[in-house]
């Protein structure tokens, strides 16, 4: 083999004369393209390539190395992109084929990184070597020089699916852009994924995974990886769950008849296990137990029929006669009867001659007449007696007639059940009524706004509880954690009846909203509206829908002087709110209108509107809309986001909203997750039904806000309901699960419940998108004795994979209808609205002084920036600034905000803070302010004494501060 040499001339000088005889010289160095392709050839052979240069890919900054091998080749040059490769830049080699005995050239040149990104031609970078020989040359192919990269972000990520088994799953990838093309594999669980290995898994060209039929081994997580010479990436993770919907099973054999004589039931039962559901498919539609009537054939015992006569003396001197066992005939399993079918006795009384002989001797007359004398005698005389007895009894029964009947034993009536010792009805609290057992309040919630009726001779909200059909599941099917369930339908409408439930809630929201679906169980609510009024001048005032958590506070100055405006406040309790609402939108609290629509004030109200909602940003999306006038909802803002058109604050049970423009405006909420939670008031009122040997318990679940509870309230006041437990709180989450309400621990040898309605289940787009409307079940139980004067029992309600939370229920029975009492008795729950100072807790004196300071521009930042964040009101504060006094808008709704409680503690606190800091201020700029914090702390100090001290004068049913 040759020694490896530089240039691109032949060491041999003989060979070079050749070489420059044939073909034109190439300069050291050179780059021109005026060399010919082709020489003048004589008989001989060309060169040809052994090695030809290959298409490359340069990774990161290492260079590539290009290879020619020919023979026979005096030289080889590479020509890269039209131009010649200096020759400085060409490695050479040459050895001798043992084999042909020619001479073999090779050559070798670097590319490197930087050539092939300075090059900007139409085409990729290319090379490819022209070799010579005596009689001409030869080119190689071109071989491409590319930069290989592989780009970070998939252009598409496979998504995680729910399918059912047997069925086709697709899940598609796209992998990032490179040089070279990604190569693409698929792993499950972190293990490849072949199409070799299973005939049921198919790995397309374009990517994408296909399992043709979905098998339960095919769960799992999914990772498209992408990979070429340079790196390699991971898909988001695709979470593929393969379900299977529960199917029946064969019905078993009718059972006997479960009487053994007359009208009975006969039942057939099959369960959820053809297949079982798993990974979350659907249970079973339909019932589980069919149940027919039966007619068992009662068992007739057989009776004799009428003797037969006599036969004649027979040569025995006996005579027979008989009878038959069908007087009736037995059947059915009937008794045979008893006693003998056939009779013999002696026909001559003992005087009988055969053969001319006496069988028996003769007893002498005499004898015979004493016997029968005597025999006769003494049944006379036992009759006598008797006689004598029954006359002695009946006389002494009529002397003593007026003890009436005979007394019965009071203990047999009771003897089978069992005593029960029952506490005596707690005091304190006007909700309950005849309870005997202290509420588990750490979980129940209670409202600070009085919930009370407003005078009695109003006209109720709430139309009597409609028929419903109702889904219900058995005990024993819930235990055994198979739904199977049976349908009881009571007479109501076609159009009340639930349609089409989809899983998706979305969905359903959307055809509820078009009319096709009503939800199970709700009250109807009437047409009427809950409506407020106030006359407001200068002073300003507070407008309060009663029992309803909402309100609405005007400020001092917001009315010009000599001026007057009658306000007003309506809830709407139609369902236009909801079927304007768009996508998985819910009402998270009433829809309220504020009025009149002229009205022009110079600061804005404070509203105050409670909600249901469990806040979070992560898992809400919740805005405020207002109603236009083609009654659309239109987005005011997101509680999120700032505004300088309105102001929201949201609090853990209410929503307060400054407000410029009079409308409609509703709470509207979004779930982003499934974790999002709206919470329910559950409660469960009782009554004795038009039997008196039956009780009625009802069982509402209800948005967690007063109005919605007010529904509830009105709807028992007209069935004379009695609240037996305190109503407890709920979080129902967005995780699409149903809600099922159960009674249990009813005592079984004295109350009865009817069959399959002991677990009855709402689906949970009823729950969830009830907008307002409360939702009941009923329970219906039936004593077995007068005497039973006690219910105890439990309801439990749960949400599927959910929270869980139980009634206690202890009552006392009534067999007479009792008054009814009423579940509120507060004294101050028709007062709708307060004008002029005693509306508001801040004295205007001290109002007025507060904003004088602090809408004042500080150097040192006691300004009302501070104010806000002391009061912790400190987001959207660019709202505040373009208010004329932004002091008193903070106020008002520090007042909105605070309106239940009884002190202004958090405002002086704040006050005293701000002092504190202005305290440590420089000395030189410390007299004059310093004096007006602390005029104002110990103002609103004094401000604060005073008005309690006025107010606990007056006996009014006024706010106190």
């Amino acid at each position: 083999m040759g020694a490896l040499t530089k240039g691109p001339y032949p060491s041999i000088t003989a060979l070079l004369l050749l070489v420059y005889c044939t073909a034109p010289v190439i300069p050291k160095g050179a780059t021109s393209d005026a060399q010919p392709d082709t020489l003048p050839s004589v008989q001989g052979t060309l060169p040809h390539f052994i090695q030809e240069p290959e298409d490359a890919y340069i990774v990161k900054s290492n260079p590539i190395k290009l290879r020619c091998r020919a023979a026979p080749a005096l030289q080889i040059f590479f020509k890269c992109n039209g131009e010649w490769v200096h020759q400085n830049e060409h490695f050479s080699q040459e050895y001798k084929d043992l084999n042909t005995g020619l001479k073999v050239r090779e050559v070798m040149i670097n590319v490197s990184r930087q050539q092939v990104e300075d090059f900007h031609g139409p085409e990729d970078y290319w090379c490819l070597c022209v070799a010579w020989s005596h009689l001409g040359t030869s080119k190689s192919r071109k071989a491409t020089v590319r930069i290989a990269y592989l780009r970070k972000n998939f252009e598409q990520d496979p998504q995680g699916k729910e399918v059912p088994i047997n069925g086709m799953i697709v899940l598609h990838c796209r992998p990032p852009e490179g040089v070279p093309v990604a190569e693409v594999e698929w792993l499950k669980n972190e293990e490849l994924v072949s199409s070799l290995t299973d005939d049921n898994i198919d790995t397309r060209a374009d990517h994408n995974l296909i399992i043709n039929e979905a098998r339960l081994s095919d769960s799992g997580n999914y990772t498209c990886l992408a990979s070429n010479i340079v790196a390699k990436r991971r898909s988001a993770t695709a979470t593929v769950i393969v379900f299977v919907n529960g199917g029946w099973s064969l019905w078993t054999e009718w059972s006997p008849c479960n009487v053994p004589c007359g009208r009975g039931v006969q039942k057939r039962s099959r369960t959820c296990t053809n297949p079982a559901p798993l990974n979350g498919g659907a249970f079973c539609e339909g019932m589980s137990v069919q149940k027919i009537t039966c007619n068992a054939l009662c068992p007739i015992d057989g009776g004799w029929d009428e003797w037969s006569e006599w036969t004649i003396c027979s040569s025995q001197c006996e005579r027979q006669r008989s009878r038959e066992c069908n007087s009736p005939a037995p059947r059915h399993r009937g008794k045979i009867c008893e006693g003998n079918s056939e009779a013999t006795e002696n026909c001559t009384d003992g005087l009988c001659t055969q053969n001319r002989k006496l069988l028996h001797d003769v007893k002498p007359q005499s004898m015979d007449s004493t016997n029968d004398v005597a025999l006769y005698s003494g049944l006379g005389a036992g009759i006598i007696a008797v006689a004598i007895l029954v006359v002695a009894v009946m006389l002494y029964r009529k002397n003593h007639s007026e003890y009436g009947v005979d007394v019965i034993d009071s203990s047999a009536l009771t003897g089978g059940f069992q005593s029960f010792n029952f506490k005596t009805t707690r005091q304190g609290n006007p909700l309950l009524l005849n309870s005997s057992m202290q509420p588990d309040l750490t979980v129940g919630r209670t409202y600070s706004t009085p919930l009370c009726f407003q005078d009695s001779t109003d006209k109720d909200l709430f139309d009597p509880l409609p028929d419903i059909k109702v889904k219900v599941q058995s005990s024993f099917m819930v235990s055994l954690g198979v739904a199977e369930r049976a349908e009881f339908h009571a007479k109501a409408p076609a159009e009340t009846f639930p349609r089409d439930l989809s899983r998706d809630y979305c969905s359903t929201m959307d055809r509820r909203k078009k009319g096709l679906l009503t939800l199970n169980g709700p009250l109807s609510t009437a047409k009427e509206q809950l409506r407020t009024t106030g006359v407001f001048g200068h002073p300003g005032g507070r407008l309060v829908v009663p029992n309803t958590g909402v309100s609405l506070l005007v400020p001092h100055g917001a009315v010009a002087e000599n001026m007057s405006w009658e306000m007003y406040m309506v809830i709407n309790q139609g369902e236009a709110s909801v079927q304007t609402l768009e996508g998985c939108e819910i009402l998270l609290g009433p829809e309220v209108m504020y009025g009149p629509p002229g009205l022009d004030l110079f600061c804005p109200v404070a509203m105050t509107i409670a909600h249901c909602a469990e806040v979070d940003a992560e898992n809400w999306n919740i805005q405020l809309k207002r109603k236009t006038q083609d009654s659309k909802w239109e987005e005011v803002m997101s509680v999120e986001e700032e505004s300088t058109s309105c102001y929201c604050l949201m609090d853990s049970s209410s929503c307060h909203l400054l407000l410029d423009q009079p409308g409609s405006y509703a709470l509207v909420g979004e779930p982003l997750t499934q974790a999002a939670v709206k919470r329910l008031k559950l409660a469960v009122f009782g009554s004795m039904e038009a039997s008196s040997m039956n009780y009625s318990l009802r069982v509402y679940c209800v948005d967690d806000t007063p109005h919605a509870f007010q529904g509830v309230v009105a709807a028992e006041k007209t069935r004379g309901g009695q609240l037996l437990e305190e109503p407890k709180m709920l979080p129902f989450r967005a995780n699409t699960f149903s809600l099922q309400v159960s009674i249990q621990d009813v005592p079984q040898f004295l109350w009865s419940i009817k069959p399959f309605t002991t677990c009855q289940e709402f689906s949970f787009p009823q729950v969830w998108c009830s907008n307002q409307q409360p939702l009941h079940c009923a329970f219906s139980l039936e004593r077995y004795s007068p005497a039973t004067a006690h219910l105890s029992c439990k309801i439990s309600v749960r949400q599927v994979k959910g929270h869980e939370q139980i009634l206690q229920v202890y009552t006392a029975v009534a067999e007479t209808e009792k008054e009814s009492v009423p579940f509120f008795m507060q004294t101050d729950c028709t007062i709708t609205s307060q004008t002029g100072p005693k509306a508001f807790k801040i004295p205007l004196s001290i109002r007025q002084r507060i904003c004088a300071t602090f809408d004042t521009a500080n150097a040192k930042g006691k300004d009302w920036q501070l104010l806000a964040q002391k009061l912790h009101l400190d987001r959207n504060l660019g709202y505040f600034a373009k208010q004329q006094s932004p002091s008193a808008v903070i106020l008002s709704l520090w007042e909105a905000r605070h309106q239940d409680t009884a002190d202004l503690d958090s405002l002086a606190s704040a006050l005293e803070e701000i002092g504190k800091i202005h305290s440590k201020s420089s000395p030189k700029d410390q007299e004059e302010p310093e004096s007006d914090f602390n005029h104002i702390h110990a103002g609103t100090l004094c401000g604060t004494d005073k008005l309690t001290s006025e107010k606990t004068e007056d006996s009014a049913p006024e706010y106190t501060g």
